[in-house]
Parts: structure tokens; C-alpha cells; sequence
């Protein structure tokens, strides 16, 4: 009886709130996100989008594995458990050990901006766990313009770029060019990478053959085009491709190297606006993706072995249709949608003269239908949004009889109070799911499946994922800054966990909690100068112990980090730059599951800017200024990282001193 009460007033507080109209259901968009525009003018060094956010929110970490398409870790999370979005659709890699990251199939060029939300405060997409990112690529503008981009740095990398676009209020088009390559970097200590892995121990077969020892780390070119048309005042049609073309991406510290990466994005979205009163956007989104990743032992010395050259070729293909109304009523705003996705994920193992000899995941399948309800509102001095979905996942493969399904209730609530005008409080409490991937269920493995043993080192019996977490925070705005302080705890059942002891399927569920404090801000001390800071400190347990092993202590909980940025701005032509980024050595780790105690570090980056005229800008930097040698992640054993004789997975260290400049010219 009491809590039929308690619901019927919190009701009667919604439906008689004051009607304040909304721009849109964005609460969290607002409050609980991070931020970065202008990603393709401001990071102009590389294509690599993993390194570019790294550096600028502290929550953010790279999982280094080569000189580009580097993985992200969120809040402690990595792999799907982080949802990877651009323009509303999806696309997932090819390769089972992340040598292809969602995240490394857009390219920085084409991105005009990154939007963060850390936790599970998202129902419209399918699988959010530790949060999304939302990449928001280059939009066609009316007339006509475009820039040319030329970027050179050290270790030989070179990087052009070419946008084009104009329109007008029927039709705009955009295109947009890139190329780039680079030798191998050299770390702090002047390693290009068959160095760094010989001298911490790799066995000789692992090893680079002498006339690939100086081969380029990689190549990548990217083309994304789009067209917008305007049929009525209220309506809008988008089609957008983006292709990516890579190859020969070295990835030292694996026993295998891409051969190619090739993606392709395609999607189509259509708006209409205010149709009644009952629909003030109607939007429909198709969007389809594929990636053929080839990985490949060809240029190490165990090609030359008894089995020759061994490849695994991965293909990945998703495409989604997505239907959402966003409408008023009840003076509140409300988004309702369905969604609809089919997700399928091939791979097959061959050596010699092409002759086949398994399958790695043999035509995953997984099909996820859900409908979704986001609202909202403004009471009092609260700014509310909620959030509900459900979810039907159906997941297949060509080696599985049975089908496995998955049915979730996920949802949210989150409240923005403004105590004054400068001074706001946040608190959300979420719920989310993410199933188990292809790789998670049916991986086998290639040295297993040649000795004709059992293979299968993936668990079709996985359950789902499910995210319980509360955040809470604190804004206050001063005259010249801002300081803001974040709290979270996220507990973890059936957290999907890779098993280093065992001795068949690697992966288990365990139940886990991760949970940490962040505290950012910026100091604008006058019109010339400003600095902006964020720090994060995490950890993470797992409740119980793997069988056989001793460590509670969770994987790719990256120790205390922080950034603190200097700003200088002597007039509107001019920026000057100075990044100093430090985390602490690894102290928790989870040494049974091949995580080890690594360095703290300190690195500083500078960067200059000038307009030189309103066509031509020119931008100088140095990263890691001081040739540190150092690594941002552990190696955790779910990635298949190179053992030396006593079992110690290699790190691969990040780049040394780094020296680039930039020209672009814009017309």
C-alpha cells in the first residue's frame, strides 16, 4: 500500500510540474558527458582516434598495441562492454584480438565531434554497459569551401587530407580525402618494435624476419562522402559512406600482424519535422557496416616454421534500422523508438598454399530487436530524464545447434538540481545488459585445432552481462572556472571474464564492482591565459577468486591518472600549449590473468598554432617531450599478447619524443 502511494504522488508531481519546454530529451547529454569538439582541426597528427581521446579526458585510456587503430579502456571497461556509435550507426571489428577496434574505423579527419557518456545512461542503442561514444562526423555547409590538410612527423609518418563541400537550401554534398603512413616508432629508448620485443624476452619464432625488421608500421587511406537533400522545409534525407583502407598494420607484441583492414560504412537517415501533435521528429535511420580483417604470421620467423604462413581471415557485417518519434505530452517530452540489429562475425583459420584447417568463429549470428521510452522534464529546480528498454537477442553459429536467447528490462533515471544559478548537484541510477560476443561464445584455437584437440576456448553458456551503478556529482561555476567532482559505483554481475588457469573455455561470468572518483575543471586567469585539469582514480574487485587463482583484483583498472593542461593566447591568431599527463605504477593488478606491475610516468606534450593568414594556419608540436619510455596499459591475458619463456606477456611502450607540424590551407 505504501509504495502504490508513493508512486501515485511521485505521478501527480510529474503531470502537474511546470510546463518548460526542452530542447530535446538531452539531460545526460548535458550533465553527465564529455565533451570534444573539433576533432578534426584540433587533432591533426594522426588518424588514430584511440590516441587522440586519451589525451584529453583522464578517464580515458589507450590499450597501446601498435602505431595506429589503438583500442580505448572507460572507466576501468573495455571491449563491447563500451558501445561504439557514429551518426547513429554501428560497426564492430573484424579481428577477436582487437587489432581492429570499432573506434579505429573513423578516422580523425572525419570527425567533427566525440560525445562520452560514462555509465549506463543510454536506451537507445543495444549493449551500453560502461558507456557510449558518439562520433559525430563532418556535416556538408552551405556555398562552397574545403581545406587541404599536409602533416609530417617523426618515424617517416606523413599524413594529407582534403575536404570539399557546398550547397545550398535544396542539396549539400561533402567530400572528404585522407592518406597516411608511417615507418615504426622508436620508445623512449630508441626501439623500433622488433627491438622492444627482443630485448624483453621474446622467443625467437615470435620475432621479425630480418627483411621485415624496418617495414612500414602501417598504411591507411579514408574516403567519406555525403549528401544531404531537402525535399520540404520539414524533411531531410542523409546518405553517407565512409571507406577505409589499411595495410600492413604491424602489431609487435601479437604473434600475428593485419594484412589489410579494410571497412566499409553505408547509411541513410531521414527526418521529418513537426507533423502533429503528436510527432515533432520522426526519424528513420538504416545503417549497414562491414570489415575484412586477414591477420597473418607472414613477416615473423615462424612463417617459416613446419606450418608456414598461418592466417585467420575475419569478416564482420552489422546493419541496423532504427525508428524513433520524439513527441509532447502530458507536458512532458518523450522519444519512443524501435530497433532492430543483425550482427555477423566469420572467421577461418588457413596455412600453407591456403589450405584450410578450421574455422576461429564459424558465422556468429546475433539478432537483437528492442523498443525503447525515453522522457524528459523539468520540475521545480530538477531537470529529469528517464529511460526504459527492452530487448529480445537471438544469438546463433554454424557449430552450435541450439539457439541461444537473451531477454533484459535495462533502464535509467537521472535528475539535474540547480541549487543557484553556478552551483548544481547530479545523481542517476542505472541498470544495463551486454550478451556475450561471437568471439566470447565459439572462439577456437588455432594451435589447438592443428593438434586435432579440443579447440574451443570460447563458453556458449555464457550469461549476460548486467551493470547496476550509481553516479552522483557536483558542478559550481565561478567567474573565471569551473570545478566538478564525480563519484560512481558499478556493481558487475556475470561480468564476462577471461580465465588465464583454465584448461577449456576461457571464459567465465563473475561478479565484480568497479568504482571511482573524478575531479576536473579549468582556471581562466585572463583573456591570455587559462589551464584545465581532470583526474581520475579507480578500482576494482572481483567478489570471489577464480577457481585455482588467488587475485581479487580486477583487470584494465588503470591506476590514478591525471591531465593538466596550459593555454596560452596571446591574441585570436595564436595558441601555445603545454599537456602534462601522469598516472601512477600499477599496484592492483591481476597478476593471476597476466597483468604486471608497471612504471608510473610523466609526459609533456607542446603544441603551437598560428593563423598565419585567414587561408593558411600552421601548427608545430612535440609529444613526450622528454623521450620518456613508458606504457599507459597493463596486458591483461583476453587479448593473445607474446609470452616470454617465463610467461610474462609483453607490453609494447608508447611512442618516444614525437616532433610534427601541420599546414592547412582553407578556401
Amino acid at each position: 500500500m505504501r509504495k502504490t502511494v508513493l508512486i501515485s504522488l511521485a505521478a501527480a508531481l510529474w503531470l502537474q510540474a511546470e510546463n518548460i519546454e526542452l530542447k530535446g530529451i538531452n539531460v545526460i547529454e548535458h550533465i553527465n558527458s564529455i565533451d570534444i569538439n573539433d576533432i578534426s582541426g584540433e587533432e591533426l597528427k594522426s588518424a588514430d582516434l584511440g590516441e587522440a581521446l586519451s589525451n584529453k579526458d583522464s578517464d580515458i585510456v589507450i590499450s597501446r598495441r601498435s602505431g595506429i587503430a589503438n583500442d580505448i579502456i572507460l572507466r576501468g571497461q573495455k571491449r563491447d562492454n563500451i558501445n561504439v556509435i557514429i551518426d547513429g550507426g554501428k560497426i564492430y571489428g573484424g579481428c577477436p584480438n582487437r587489432m581492429d577496434p570499432p573506434i579505429s574505423h573513423i578516422v580523425t579527419s572525419n570527425i567533427e565531434s566525440i560525445k562520452i557518456i560514462e555509465g549506463p545512461y543510454d536506451v537507445e542503442n543495444f549493449g551500453t554497459l560502461s558507456g557510449i561514444v558518439k562520433a559525430v562526423t563532418k556535416a556538408p555547409q552551405k556555398g562552397f569551401g574545403g581545406e587541404f590538410n599536409f602533416n609530417y612527423g617523426s618515424f617517416g609518418q606523413n599524413k594529407e587530407s582534403l575536404t570539399i563541400q557546398g550547397g545550398n537550401d535544396k542539396i549539400k554534398a561533402l567530400l572528404t580525402l585522407s592518406r597516411e603512413s608511417s615507418a615504426q616508432y622508436e620508445d623512449g629508448s630508441g626501439n623500433k618494435f622488433n627491438a622492444q620485443i627482443s630485448k624483453a624476452g621474446a622467443p625467437k619464432k615470435f620475432l621479425y624476419q630480418k627483411k621485415y625488421e624496418n617495414m612500414d608500421a602501417y598504411s591507411k587511406s579514408s574516403l567519406l562522402s555525403k549528401l544531404y537533400f531537402y525535399p520540404a522545409k520539414n524533411q531531410e534525407l542523409q546518405l553517407s559512406y565512409t571507406a577505409n583502407r589499411s595495410s600492413n598494420i604491424l602489431y609487435p607484441n601479437t604473434p600475428m600482424d593485419a594484412l589489410k583492414d579494410d571497412s566499409d560504412l553505408y547509411s541513410i537517415k531521414y527526418t521529418l519535422k513537426n507533423l502533429g501533435s503528436y510527432s515533432k521528429k520522426l526519424q528513420l535511420l538504416y545503417y549497414y557496416s562491414k570489415v575484412h580483417h586477414p591477420m597473418s604470421n607472414r613477416y615473423r620467423n615462424a612463417s617459416k616454421g613446419k606450418l608456414g604462413e598461418v592466417v585467420n581471415d575475419m569478416r564482420s557485417k552489422i546493419y541496423g534500422i532504427r525508428v524513433s518519434n520524439q513527441f509532447k505530452a502530458l507536458n512532458t517530452n518523450f522519444e519512443l523508438g524501435v530497433d532492430y540489429s543483425k550482427r555477423t562475425w566469420d572467421g577461418n583459420y588457413y596455412k600453407k598454399h591456403n589450405k584450410p584447417f578450421g574455422d576461429s568463429i564459424n558465422n556468429a549470428v546475433t539478432k537483437n530487436s528492442a523498443i525503447y521510452l525515453k522522457a524528459g522534464k523539468k520540475i521545480l529546480n530538477h531537470t529529469i530524464e528517464a529511460g526504459l528498454r527492452y530487448d529480445h537477442t537471438k544469438i546463433t553459429s554454424s557449430d552450435n545447434i541450439k539457439t541461444i536467447k537473451y531477454n533484459s528490462v535495462s533502464g535509467y533515471i537521472f535528475d539535474n538540481i540547480a541549487l543557484t544559478k553556478s552551483f548544481n548537484l547530479f545523481a542517476g541510477a542505472g541498470v544495463s545488459y551486454r550478451v556475450p560476443d561471437g568471439r566470447e561464445l565459439f572462439f577456437r584455437d588455432k594451435d589447438k585445432l592443428n593438434r586435432g584437440e579440443g579447440a574451443l576456448i570460447g563458453n556458449p553458456n555464457l550469461k549476460k552481462t548486467k551493470n547496476t551503478e550509481i553516479d552522483l556529482g557536483l558542478k559550481k561555476s565561478f567567474e573565471n572556472g569551473y570545478i566538478e567532482a564525480k563519484v560512481f559505483y558499478s556493481k558487475l554481475n556475470n561480468y564476462i571474464y577471461f580465465n588465464a588457469k583454465s584448461t577449456s573455455s576461457k571464459f567465465v561470468n563473475i561478479d565484480a564492482k568497479i568504482y571511482g572518483i573524478k575531479l576536473s575543471g579549468s582556471y581562466i586567469f585572463n583573456d591570455k591565459f587559462d589551464i584545465d585539469y581532470s583526474l581520475t582514480y579507480l578500482r576494482g574487485k572481483k567478489d570471489h577468486p577464480l577457481p585455482n587463482q588467488k587475485d581479487k583484483d580486477l583487470a584494465d583498472i588503470t591506476p590514478l591518472r591525471g591531465l593538466l593542461t596550459f593555454k596560452y593566447m596571446p591574441n585570436f591568431k595564436t595558441k601555445l600549449s603545454l599537456q602534462l599527463v601522469g598516472q601512477k605504477s600499477w599496484t592492483n593488478y591481476d597478476g593471476d590473468n597476466g597483468e604486471q606491475k608497471i612504471p608510473g610516468f610523466i609526459t609533456a606534450n607542446l603544441k603551437f598554432q598560428k593563423e598565419l593568414t585567414p587561408n593558411l594556419t600552421f601548427t608545430f608540436g612535440i609529444d613526450n617531450i622528454f623521450d620518456k619510455k613508458y606504457q599507459s596499459s597493463n596486458t591483461y591475458n583476453d587479448l593473445t599478447l607474446i609470452a616470454t619463456g617465463a610467461k610474462r606477456k609483453l607490453g609494447l611502450n608508447n611512442p618516444g619524443r614525437y616532433v610534427y607540424a601541420n599546414v592547412k590551407y582553407s578556401f
